[in-house]
């Protein structure tokens, strides 16, 4: 018969517990990346230094100036010409008396056209003045009107010339009560034919115009006596007295 000490002493004894496992040691924590350094600013590349700025260009040697070219000679003025005679060319004043008038067809202010002719076996007393309603002008007319009897008495007749129109003649004869006709030369042409028209002192300057003459004309139509230049002051009177002379 077996021991029982022996089974007892062959019995399998309790296995010894495993030691527990070791716990693993944690994980060390990984070294957190090291940051990368950033990247260092490109430094600012140096601005290029400003290009030089080319020396300005001498300025050139002005050029000197040219002699100047001699003035020539002036040319000697042209003698004027002469200037065309007019149709009916002036007489001088003085020279057609004891010469036959020159004749003349003129229109009046009263409408007709006065000639020399009609007037034949009469005096006739023909005055040149400058200008209607004009100072010296109506002093003169105003005379031969109040005059106007004396020559009437004589058979005479007053007419007054200038290059006016009939309109301007008949608004001057109106305004001062005319009591003769006025006639238009407006072309000059009587005017030159008894020297009326010409150079004259005005002011000081010496200008072209109605040269203030009267001519006494007797009744076969020569001329017994001329006034120029006249100076209107007392110059009907005289006329008139050598009217009754005739």
């Amino acid at each position: 018969m077996p021991n029982k000490t022996s089974a007892a002493t062959h019995a399998t004894a309790p296995a010894k517990k495993a030691a527990p496992a070791k716990k693993a040691a944690p994980a060390k924590k990984a070294a957190p990346a090291k940051k990368v350094a950033p990247a260092k600013t490109a430094a600012p590349a140096k601005k290029a230094a400003p290009a030089k700025k080319a020396a300005p260009a001498k300025k050139a040697a002005p050029a000197k100036k040219a002699a100047p070219a001699k003035k020539a000679a002036p040319a000697k003025k042209a003698a004027p010409t002469k200037k065309a005679a007019s149709a009916k060319t002036a007489a001088p004043a003085g020279g057609l008396v004891g010469q036959k008038a020159p004749t003349f067809s003129l229109a009046g202010d009263d409408g007709h056209t006065h000639t020399l002719a009609q007037y034949a076996g009469k005096p006739v007393i023909l005055y040149f003045y400058p200008r209607d309603d004009t100072p010296g002008c109506t002093v003169e007319a105003c005379d031969f009107r109040d005059q106007l009897g004396r020559a009437s008495q004589h058979g005479g007749v007053v007419l007054g010339v200038s290059r006016d129109t009939v309109a301007s003649h008949a608004k001057f004869r109106t305004k001062f009560g005319l009591n003769f006709p006025l006639l238009s030369d407006a072309d000059l042409g009587t005017h030159h034919a008894y020297g009326a028209w010409g150079t004259k002192n005005m002011y000081g300057k010496e200008v072209e115009g109605t040269i203030r003459s009267t001519f006494l004309i007797d009744g076969a139509g020569v001329v017994r006596q001329a006034w120029t230049k006249v100076k209107v002051a007392g110059h009907a009177d005289a006329v008139l007295a050598a009217l009754e002379t005739l």
